[in-house]
């Protein structure tokens, strides 16, 4: 079902609803049942980007449960108040999984599935867990410190651009890695960030691409819902890394790599297990390994040992061979964080609200 069709099952006020069904499988425990499952998304559903791939996870539900579920798709619910009114009809209306696809959704979902504790509630990005409120996430920073080091192959001025939606923890961890996947070809480098406090503002994010050229990057990674900053990378003819979704379309032949978000498996996981009665409440956060990080086809450009020595990172990431957060690891001011043959902690990682020494700018 495309996105025409979704407008024509307008459901909510001020919001875009969904009910999608075909085709069928058998091996559902209830097969004879309809899965009733709600998602709310932050944005709206565009060609590329953050809630394109959660839109590909709803895809695969349909793919796999065909004519036995009932799809009820809401987007571009940012505001907090109306998350949490949006939850609410959508556990009134009896959908039996719901999902959250924001960090901002988080407190909504807190307050709505207490009240709702037959329904199964999943929250990517989220930091809390109830009886039945689980989480999945991304380890984003296996990604970028990938991302990080192809930057660093390729940069002639040793500076890269970061522009991140919000300085929180999610997108803070992901930047530091970014410069350390750099520093680890070129201890030189240093990174330029800018936080628009925002996940969907092409025009401030334009503003802040160019901004991070005029300072010299030539390598810009934007963390948003939009193609901007690879997008005005690719014209003032500095490369880009894409994030979310393979961006190469959009950067005139300058991507270097996107770190690319595969949630089908967490998508349809939690609608097997539902489907089944087996649901509980997990905290699911995967990376490499698992396929929910991909990296996009290295650029042309790039020489091929360049190459070969970014998928054996990708290899050693993935196997824990390499930990990208691996000491000595110093923040701005000199400190040291992570000593010496030591490893930041996964709730250290999960935390991060502090930057490492080389990155340039405030997390305010």
């Amino acid at each position: 079902m495309n996105d025409l069709t979704r407008r024509g099952f307008l459901k909510y006020s001020g919001a875009i609803g969904a009910a999608i069904g075909a085709g069928g499988l058998s091996t559902i425990a209830r097969a004879q049942e309809v899965l009733k499952i709600g998602v709310v998304y932050v944005s709206p559903v565009a060609e590329i980007g953050w809630t394109k791939q959660h839109s590909l996870g709803v895809d695969a539900i349909k793919s796999q449960f065909g004519d036995k579920v009932a799809l009820t798709v809401i987007d571009n619910i940012f505001m907090p108040q109306d998350a949490e009114r949006i939850f609410r009809e959508l556990a009134s209306a009896g959908n039996q999984l719901i999902f959250g696809t924001s960090f901002s959704h988080g407190t909504p979902m807190q307050k709505v599935a207490p009240r709702f504790p037959k329904i199964a509630f999943e929250h990517c990005s989220g930091i809390v867990h109830l009886a039945n409120l689980g989480t999945f996430e991304a380890k984003y920073y296996e990604g970028t410190f990938v991302a990080g080091a192809a930057g660093g192959y390729m940069s002639k001025s040793g500076k890269i651009g970061f522009i991140g939606g919000f300085p929180i923890p999610d997108i803070v961890g992901p930047a530091n890695a970014l410069l350390l996947g750099a520093q680890s070809v070129n201890p030189n480098a240093t990174c330029n960030a800018i936080f628009l406090n925002s996940w969907f503002d092409p025009g401030k994010e334009k503003e802040a691409a160019k901004t991070l050229l005029s300072q010299g990057c030539d390598v810009i990674c934007s963390m948003t819902d939009t193609a901007t900053g690879v997008q005005v990378a690719g014209e003032g003819g500095a490369w880009s890394i894409g994030y979310a979704s393979d961006m190469a379309k959009f950067g005139s032949g300058k991507q270097l790599t996107s770190f690319v978000l595969d949630w089908t498996s967490d998508y349809v996981g939690a609608a097997k297990a539902v489907a089944a009665g087996s649901w509980k409440p997990e905290v699911r956060w995967d990376g490499l390994a698992a396929g929910v990080v991909k990296m996009a086809p290295y650029n042309d450009g790039m020489p091929a040992d360049t190459k070969a020595k970014l998928k054996q990172l990708e290899a050693d990431i993935g196997s824990g061979k390499v930990h990208p957060y691996a000491g000595e690891l110093k923040d701005q001011d000199g400190k040291v964080k992570v000593a010496a043959g030591s490893v930041l902690t996964d709730d250290d990682i999960r935390g991060m609200n502090w930057f490492v020494k080389g990155m340039i700018g405030k997390l305010s």
